[in-house]
């Protein structure tokens, strides 16, 4: 092919004779869905608190001298609250007739920070919390605690 012709091949080319046309632009969405389930677990690291009774035997508790909190451990996808149950069961010796008034309390370190609270606790969060659980029995008026053996149990919930 003369360089003539070759010329005007590439020029007719080029002046779009024989170069396709452009396509015309488009957009559009795509939409991506997922769930996270929500989970919370309580795992019990030491289920078995210490009761010490204060100086007038008025108070027995796991946060008088000598006294430990049962610990668990809390981990959630967060979305849930945290809370104890009243004492569901009690025994005491049988020389002591008189009432004792239970209260557990709570507090918690790790992912979420709660100080002593008795109340229901929202996890803002995912994460592990490290949750310290207290009682405390107390008597009114002139009645102590006797001597002998006491125990309670507590229900920690997560829900």
């Amino acid at each position: 092919m003369s360089s003539n012709r070759q010329a005007i091949l590439i020029t007719t080319a080029l002046a779009g004779g024989l170069l396709p046309f452009d396509a015309q632009s488009a957009t559009n969405t795509v939409t991506f869905t997922g769930n996270v389930a929500t989970t919370c677990a309580v795992n019990v690291v030491n289920g078995t608190g210490t009761l010490t009774a204060n100086g007038s035997l008025s108070n027995l508790s796991s946060k008088n001298p000598g006294g430990t909190p049962a610990k668990v451990d809390v981990t959630t996808t967060g979305g849930v609250r945290v809370s104890l149950d009243a004492v569901s069961s009690a025994t005491a010796p049988s020389t002591d007739t008189s009432t004792t008034i239970w209260t557990p309390t709570y507090s918690m370190s790790g992912a979420q920070v709660v100080t002593e609270t008795g109340v229901s606790t929202l996890m803002t969060g995912a994460g592990t919390r490290n949750v310290d659980i207290n009682l405390t029995g107390t008597k009114s008026g002139i009645d102590t605690f006797m001597g002998g053996a006491y125990a309670a149990t507590v229900t920690v919930r997560c829900e």
